[in-house]
């Protein structure tokens, strides 16, 4: 996105740059802080919040998510779903929308790899569905 566009042409400016904002403080976060520390940014540890989240609510996570994973997909640094799952979790929870960050692993080459994604309601809004990956934990906002 260039200046022009971003002036002229983007009608949601307010979600975009507290994307931008909230992805460079949790990319600074996750890369100074411990993940025992780190947890109780994430939510309620084993729980996940409910699959009946209302239609509008839905609607209103689906435009966020596509602001984050715009923004996020062209930030440099590594660790860009785990990253893009907080940035997310944050802006639904100032909007009062329950989700779930879930955290996998799995073997690719014989290495582990390791994946987070989040879901609101039904609806996957970061990170996919975590197909192949196995949930090691899971962290549920209100």
């Amino acid at each position: 996105m260039n200046i022009r566009s971003f002036l002229f042409e983007n009608n949601e400016k307010f979600i975009t740059l507290k994307a931008y904002i909230y992805s460079f403080y949790y990319r600074f976060i996750v890369k100074h802080t411990s993940t025992k520390k780190l947890q109780y940014r994430m939510g309620r540890r084993d729980e996940e919040s409910t699959f009946d989240e209302p239609d509008d609510k839905i609607a209103i996570s689906k435009i966020y998510a596509f602001h984050v994973n715009r923004i996020t997909e062209r930030l440099p640094w590594e660790q860009k779903c785990f990253v893009r799952a907080l940035t997310l979790r944050k802006i639904l929870m100032e909007k009062k929308i329950s989700c779930t960050i879930y955290m996998g692993v799995q073997k690719e080459d014989g290495k582990m790899k390791a994946h987070a994604w989040l879901r609101s309601g039904k609806v996957y809004l970061s990170g996919g569905n975590g197909a192949g990956f196995v949930t090691v934990a899971k962290f549920a906002t209100l």
